[in-house]
Parts: C-alpha cells; structure tokens; sequence
C-alpha cells in the first residue's frame, strides 16, 4: 500500500504591489489568458490540496483581492506591512501551524504546471529534507539568483547567490532559483526568526532561509523543472504580454490536437475556459472569451467577438459579429455584423443578419432578422419574418416592456412594435408601421398614415423658386 502524502498546504505570496507594472491594479489581478495571474495559481493548487488547505498572502489592495479571487474558496492571511517574503511566511505562522509541510508558489507566475508542484512536493518528502527549491535551467538567467550545488551531480544547495553578488563565473551558470519551495513546517518555524534585514531593501527574504536551515543542520535540496519557462514571471507589462502569448498559443495547440482547426493561431486570442468542440473551424482574428462554448462542425468567421457565450453545432458565425451572454442553437446563422446582447436565445436555424442587434430576447426555430434591426425584451415564436429597420419599443423611459411575436409572423420593413404588445399567430404588419395594439392570429396590422399624392407639386415648386 502507497503511503499517505503527508498533510500540506500551499502558500501564495500576492501582497506585491508591483511597482514595474505602473499600474493602480494589484500586481496578481492583471490578466493573462483571460484570467487574473492569480487564479491561475490558485486552479493549479487545487488541483493538488483543497481549497481550504491553500492560503494566499495578501496586502496591496487586499479587499480588491479577496473580492476579485474569493469565490474559489481559498483562505486569506494579511500581510499589512510588506517586508518581503519570508515576512509574508511570518505572518502566516498560525495559519500553517497545523501542517508538515507548506509548499510555497508565487501569485505573479500562472504558468507554473500542477504536475511540476506535484514532483517537487514528492521529491521533498523523499529527501526528507528542510527546504527543497524549484531551480530552472534558463537560456538567458540574468536577474536571477544562481543555484549552486555541492556537487555535480548533487542535489544537495550549497549557496543560492543573487545577481548583483555572483562573480564572473557564477553568472555563467544557467541554473537559477525560481522561487518555489517547499518547506517542513516545523524546522521553518523554528529558525524563520534567524533571517536579517541586513540587506538593501531592509526586508526579509525567504531564499536566505537556505542558508538558515544550512547552518541548523537542516537538509536544502533543489530539483529542476525540466519545463523551465513554467517558472517565469510577470513583472512589466512586456513580460506580461509574453506569458499571455504563450498561453494562448499553448490553448490554440490543445485545441488543434483535439480536432478544432484554427487558422493563424497568433491573430486569435482564445481563453483557457474556452471549450470547441471537433470538426469546427476558426478563421484569423477571432477572440472567443471566458467561458464560450462551440459545438462541432461551426465556423467562426474572422473578427467575431464572442464572450460567455455557447453556440450549438453547424453554426455559422460571420464576420464582425459580437456576442456576449447569448445563446445559439444549431444550424444558426449569425451575422455580418451583428450584435448579441446578454440574454439572447437564438433558435434553431434562425437566422440574425447584417446590424441586427438582440437584447433579451427568444428567436424561435428557422425565424429570421436579416438587416438592420433592433429587437430587445421579446419573445418571438417560429417561421417568424422581420423585416429590416424594424425596432421593438421596449423601453419606456422608466421601466422595460416585453413585445410577443407569434409563429409564422411577418414583420414588414421599417415596423416600430411599441411594447407591451403581442402580435398573434400568422398575422402580419405593413411596411412602415407603428404598431400599439395587440394584433389578433391571422390579422393584417397597419399603423401608418394614407400616401397622398399631388400630381405636379414638384414642378410649381421649381417654377416659383425660379421667379423668385
């Protein structure tokens, strides 16, 4: 029988504020992928303890935080007083005082793997050691502190040396510290309070805790990713950028493999919740985000925006369309150019043409709303026409109204229905309409005044201009 992994909790350092970042947002809420850099860290360390088993450690904007992240259930320790990352483990003394073991990920690095946390948690409890870092072999490891081993092929730390103290040929090594570590609980706690503030900034730094745990006997290993960009940071908005092309381009590839083609995989920005099904194809320039749904066999046509959205199978979705919140059933035809509101249920094989735009509204199977048109607060039923420039008049100034359109109605052209309404099964309304009363099934509607013709009026109109 395998032996129990032994009780651990994961500590996530988040109170930065950021400073490269010039920005009023906290450091881990900026976005990448379609999330913040935070709840990227947090998906990865549930996947490997509970929610209640990982404590993020905040401070800058702290409300900001624990409201943006809190629905994942996590805990919380405040850090009011930022001095560094081992002073963010010292606040966190109580929190983890139950554990064996804490391992410890930064808020500011979401592309670090749960299967590489996973192999260094069990590399630690192997070791038996005090402390176990996550190094990296970096093609470029400048600004990073270099690992140095007691040996070639040892695992054991002899010295971790930051960039500004390496000499010459300690910045020729590759192998830097990443800032993932996992300590034994009880030998962090009983020499955290042996680390100085004896340096530039006057904080403590938890990296000086291998030395500590060095000098009181305690076992420092370190075992390298053999994934070594899964390691980096977003500390500029440059390198923000980069993980978030790395990221995409990483879901773009996923997405291929499973059967999806996507055309020019660098123009599309794709998020991480985005889920497509075989068989469906997306053109360049498409942003599909948050958590969109597409069945199998649509195509998304170039410069479509589509967020929160779930579209059902065979759809085709052309150019320029935007949806958000909205719902699409197969066969559907969206677009050019329209608009999809939150609330937005589109039937099946319906069709929503050129500048349409739909708010709030059931479009019943094989209806259609080609050119032009505004239709919010309605529920409108099967084989239904619309004709361009029609409006739904839903609001009153105060309050929303709701317009009810049955089956197999037509809609003339440039039709105004001013809500509450309902227009009935089979009806029609002519062209050019203001409709403000119910319309009963089968009936013809005409809300319009009487074409008055004055044979000759444009040519006395001329003639007295010109005497003029």
């Amino acid at each position: 029988m395998a032996s129990e992994v032994p009780r651990t909790a994961i500590a996530i350092m988040a109170a930065g504020k950021g400073t490269r970042l010039k920005s009023q947002l906290p450091k881990v809420l900026h976005e990448v992928g379609g999330m913040p850099l935070l709840a990227h860290v947090i998906r990865t360390a549930v996947r490997l303890v509970p929610a209640k088993d990982v404590y993020v450690i905040i401070g800058h904007e702290a409300d900001r935080v624990r409201t943006t992240i809190g629905h994942t259930g996590v805990n919380f320790v405040l850090q009011s007083e930022q001095k560094g990352t081992g002073h963010a483990l010292m606040v966190a003394r109580d929190a983890l005082a139950g554990y064996e073991h804490v391992i410890v990920l930064s808020g500011d690095a979401p592309l670090i793997s749960s299967e590489t946390i996973g192999q260094l948690r069990d590399f630690h409890v192997r070791e038996k050691a005090g402390m176990t870092l996550l190094s990296a072999n970096l093609e470029n490891p400048y600004g990073y502190g270099r690992v140095l081993r007691s040996g070639p092929r040892s695992s054991e730390v002899k010295q971790i040396v930051e960039e500004k103290s390496a000499t010459v040929a300690q910045k020729k090594i590759h192998e830097i510290n990443s800032g993932f570590y996992v300590f034994a609980v009880k030998a962090l706690y009983a020499h955290i309070a042996e680390l100085s503030t004896a340096n530039a900034h006057g904080e403590y730094y938890l990296t000086d805790m291998a030395a500590v745990l060095r000098k009181a006997r305690k076992r420092v290993v370190v075992w390298q990713t053999p994934t070594p960009n899964e390691v980096l940071g977003g500390n500029t908005r440059a390198e923000l950028a980069d993980i978030d092309q790395q990221m995409r381009m990483a879901k773009c590839r996923q997405l291929m493999a499973d059967g999806v083609t996507v055309f020019y995989p660098g123009t599309c920005v794709i998020d991480n919740d985005v889920e497509i099904a075989p068989d469906s194809v997306v053109e360049p320039y498409v942003q599909l985000q948050g958590k969109t749904k597409i069945g199998t066999g649509c195509r998304i046509r170039s410069y479509c925006v589509i967020r929160d959205s779930e579209i059902g199978d065979g759809v085709t979705v052309r150019p320029g369309s935007i949806m958000e919140g909205a719902y699409v059933s197969a066969g559907a035809i969206i677009g050019p150019y329209s608009h999809l509101r939150p609330g937005s249920e589109i039937g099946e094989a319906a069709h929503v043409g050129n500048f349409v735009e739909t708010k709030k509204i059931k479009l019943g199977k094989g209806s259609k709303a080609n050119h032009l048109t505004y239709l919010g607060d309605a529920e409108i039923g099967a084989g239904v026409n619309i004709g361009a420039g029609t409006i739904t008049c839903n609001y009153d100034g105060v309050n929303k109204h709701k317009t009810v359109i049955g089956d197999a109605v037509f809609i003339g052209s440039d039709s105004t229905l001013v809500a509450p309404i309902r227009v009935g099964n089979g009806a029609y309304v002519g062209a050019a309409s203001c409709i403000t009363e119910d319309v009963p099934d089968e009936s013809l509607a005409l809300g319009r005044s009487r074409q008055v013709v004055k044979e000759g009026w444009a040519r006395e109109q001329r003639a007295s201009q010109r005497k003029s």
